[in-house]
């Protein structure tokens, strides 16, 4: 077996804050003042002559980067990447070398070389590739490690996050899934709900059952309860035949009701006879129909509110809301942000059968300031379009959207008083920024959505939240 096949796995708290350095090159000169360059800057630097010195070094410990010369007495430096990338696909190398073709830079960079450099060097320019390249392995280094330790710990990858509003997240799912109690999941839309859902499924007694998801708001009531119950034949108009519901076909699993929220009061109260009794009968029947069933609700807003308005059942809330997971909108968990970046360029670069597409760092500054409205849900969208659109392996500010990156209007500073909260002042943000872009597209709110790249039904509940009044569209 290859030494690097048992390399153990990259621990940041093993290396030094700039980066851990490997160079191999057989030149005494170039190492050395590589290693002088580097120590400079604060990286962790070691050295190896040959292909088969690097190979060891490489299996007895992590690094971030290796600056591999192209000729080495050995091995052919491209062989020697492919052997390491085999390993290690993580691993950001870059090639320098004394024969600077285009023919050996095509070479390098199909081999899976993260850039490369000819001799003699410019140093600030070397240490810039170097910074992002350091930088880069260990967003994706991360990414490695933490859907491993979500699939260890919860039997679910999709979920990516690092911030402490997720980590306390994955804890509490972590304790509640064992249970049998109700759960409901609170937060906007876009932010994840049915994956929190899936996530508490997969880690309790029933995961071997079936998880079944259905939107409460997308249908009518009337096909709603037939949905959920099933029906007699009979029951109605169009019921020629008897049908099983969602709380059968849920049996012994999960049913994720979302939306919840938007249920009419009818409904409402069968929900709750469920949740009690753990009984229910068919539209139409006459027979009582045992429920074993766990039941997951989810809302996209304040069901508090709603109780007071008097549009929701204040007994069936206090039945949902036993165990409460509130999720964090992606504004509220920025830190998040490069890692889910990276799962998605992973994931979509996969699908649409391209090499692996890689954010660059100016691609990845305005991701990080725009105010995400609609949440993960959003980011995830904006990165499949650019994998999609993209002609190369770096995904640069140009194949953003013109309201992440500025192009468009851009948003004024606006006043606000000593005491405003952060909360008020994003709230403002947003109002202008989708007023700015109603205003754009005529007050036609389905191009709005299309253009943010977000559902309908996001942008009209940020409408309603914010209290935007919409005009009358403009006749042409």
């Amino acid at each position: 077996m290859s030494e690097l096949a048992t390399m153990p796995r990259h621990n940041l708290g093993e290396i030094s804050s700039a980066g851990s350095v490997l160079i191999i090159d057989d030149e005494v000169a170039i190492r050395e003042s590589l290693e002088t360059l580097l120590e400079m800057e604060g990286y962790e630097v070691q050295s190896a002559a040959t292909a088969d010195e690097g190979l060891t070094r490489i299996g007895s410990r992590p690094y971030d980067l290796v600056l591999l010369d192209l000729a080495l007495p050995d091995r052919n430096g491209i062989d020697l990447l492919a052997e390491l990338h085999s390993h290690d696909p993580q691993l950001a190398v870059i090639m320098i070398t004394a024969y600077g073709t285009v023919e050996n830079a095509v070479k390098a960079m199909q081999a899976g070389a993260t850039n490369f450099v000819q001799k003699p060097w410019d140093n600030e320019k070397l240490l810039a590739d170097i910074r992002t390249a350091v930088a880069r392995h260990r967003t994706e280094e991360e990414n490695v490690q933490l859907k491993r330790a979500l699939k260890q710990r919860y039997n679910f990858e999709n979920i990516v996050g690092k911030s402490e509003p997720m980590l306390k997240i994955f804890d509490l799912v972590a304790q509640v899934a064992p249970s049998r109690s109700t759960i409901l999941l609170q937060g906007e839309s876009g932010t994840g709900k049915e994956l929190i859902a899936k996530a508490i499924h997969l880690n309790s007694p029933r995961r071997d059952r079936a998880f079944v998801p259905v939107n409460t708001g997308s249908m009518p009531p009337d096909l709603l309860e037939s949905t959920l119950f099933g029906h007699v034949k009979g029951a109605f108009t169009s019921a020629i035949a008897s049908k099983k519901g969602l709380f059968e076909i849920a049996d012994r699993g999960t049913l994720f009701l979302d939306e919840i929220g938007t249920m009419s009061m009818d409904t409402q109260s069968k929900i709750l006879r469920v949740l009690q009794d753990r009984k229910f009968m068919h539209l139409g029947g006459v027979h009582e129909i045992q429920a074993d069933v766990r039941i997951i609700a989810a809302t996209n807003v304040d069901l508090k509110q709603l109780v007071r308005e008097g549009r929701f059942r204040d007994d069936l809330f206090y039945r949902l809301n036993v165990i409460t997971v509130d999720l964090p909108p992606l504004r509220q968990r920025r830190e998040d942000i490069p890692l889910l970046v990276d799962f998605f360029l992973s994931r979509y670069s996969e699908e649409n059968e391209r090499p692996r597409r890689r954010m660059t760092p100016e691609g990845l500054r305005p991701l990080l300031s725009y105010s995400w409205p609609g949440n993960v849900r959003e980011l995830e969208n904006v990165i499949e379009r650019a994998v999609v659109l993209s002609s190369s392996q770096d995904v640069g500010p140009e194949l953003l959207p013109d309201v992440i990156v500025g192009r468009g209007t851009p948003v004024p500073l606006m006043e606000h008083r000593g005491d405003a909260s952060l909360f008020d002042i994003v709230e403002d943000c947003e109002r202008h920024i989708i007023l700015d872009m109603l205003e754009k597209c005529n007050w036609n709110q389905t191009e709005a959505a299309e253009r943010f790249h977000v559902p309908l039904s996001t942008l009209n509940q940020k409408i309603k939240r914010l209290n935007i009044e919409i005009k009358k569209k403009v006749r042409e």
